[in-house]
């Protein structure tokens, strides 16, 4: 498919998005060394948590703020626990990410990923993986892919803001095919699928899509060319499907993920929410509220049903919402908030048969900020997902 027209209903109207090959606007070189020198790529090993996390550090939100005792609860105050919306949890391991995304591999071992490096918003090395038996500790499997190393497209430096930007933005790794892919976005909103030439979750890996182009969104600066947060989700028919930040279309994909296999099928949401306060700020004004959320999507299956999610402010928390749907393309129905601040994450199945969401913290209610971390959950008798009431005791603040 050598280029593609979608139709996307987002916050911002109806914005018609083309693939755009127009070269990005190349920073100083000196600004990029300066950088460099400021912000590590990588966010590295890590370490097991201790003690309580309300008002925890801010690893490299916004500007890669320095957080005071004094200021700190103004970023992560815990106002979610101690209202009773989510169990008094902490991260399952003390390293800055935002992001965060568990999965089972095909070896029995949980995988996580997400967006690492000191401060995202501006550079980062590439997609980092870490590896578990029991999802208690965690051994640090290094830079399973580098920009520089093996981009293709995503080597170019872009301006985001009028700043120079090159990083990787919310990597997932899945066990697809009896193989590991990895999905990933760069701003302003390229996306790139890649492959492992070994069947191993650390790899090495090669790009599956086309290495000189995205499969979607622009190099450049460009309108229209903001995509990001792509996910993939294969059925048990063994059909892969695709979808993206606000989860208003979904796609299905060739069997060796190289492209897409037909055109997009734009997602309905029936009977949708259009509470003000259920939206982000920004969507308010410009549309009717009739999106499921503005970035972060997630797709699985679950005993016939399709779940369908995308991250909005609920509430003033950055926050995971779902819809259901028995048909993968839809139309899904009642949206609502599943799990209060676990927005950008995904859910997973455990290997003993638990459920679980995914949680990094990316608002002021939230106890931390950017840490990876995970929520038990449960389904009501209509399917419903709901927080599960007794939790693992290694996530609980005690």
């Amino acid at each position: 498919m050598k280029s593609i027209f979608i139709v996307l209903f987002s916050c911002i109207g109806i914005v018609h998005a083309q693939i755009n090959l127009e070269a990005a606007t190349q920073p100083n070189p000196t600004t990029i060394d300066s950088l460099r020198q400021q912000f590590s790529g990588i966010s590295g090993s890590g370490k097991p948590t201790k003690g309580t996390f309300f008002g925890g550090h801010v690893g490299f939100w916004k500007e890669d703020l320095d957080v005071t005792l004094q200021n700190k609860q103004k970023y992560a105050n815990g106002n979610s626990v101690t209202a009773g919306l989510i169990p008094n949890i902490k991260p399952i391991w003390d390293v800055n990410m935002r992001d965060a995304v568990i999965i089972v591999g095909g070896d029995g071992n949980y995988y996580l990923t997400g967006s690492t490096g000191r401060n995202i918003w501006k550079l980062n090395d590439g997609v980092e993986l870490y590896k578990s038996k029991d999802l208690i500790k965690w051994d640090y499997l290094g830079l399973v892919w580098s920009i520089e190393k093996d981009g293709g497209w995503e080597k170019t430096w872009r301006l985001r803001h009028g700043m120079p930007v090159r990083a990787v933005w919310a990597p997932e790794l899945h066990y697809i095919k009896k193989n590991y892919f990895i999905t990933l976005s760069m701003p302003p909103g390229g996306i790139s699928i890649l492959k492992s030439t070994t069947g191993k979750p650390e790899g090495p890996y090669v790009h599956a899509t086309n290495p000189n182009k995205p499969l979607l969104g622009g190099i450049g600066p460009i309108p229209g060319s903001f995509l990001i947060d792509p996910t993939l989700f294969e059925d048990e028919d063994g059909k892969v499907y695709f979808t993206q930040g606000p989860a208003n279309f979904i796609v299905r994909m060739k069997d060796d993920l190289s492209d897409f296999a037909e055109e997009p099928h734009p997602i309905q949401i029936v009977e949708p929410d259009t509470a003000k306060n259920h939206h982000i700020k920004s969507c308010q004004a410009n549309y009717q509220n009739k999106d499921l959320g503005f970035e972060g999507a997630t797709l699985f299956k679950r005993n016939g049903i399709y779940y369908l999610g995308s991250t909005d402010k609920y509430e003033d928390r950055y926050s995971m919402m779902m819809a259901t749907s028995k048909n993968i393309y839809g139309p899904y129905e009642g949206r609502y908030e599943a799990v209060p601040c676990n927005g950008g994450t995904n859910f997973f199945k455990a290997k003993n048969g638990d459920w679980f969401t995914c949680f990094f913290g990316d608002d002021a209610q939230a106890p931390w900020r950017e840490k990876p971390g995970i929520i038990k959950v449960a389904f009501d008798k209509v399917g419903k997902i709901t927080i599960a009431k007794k939790q693992p005791d290694f996530i609980l603040n005690k």
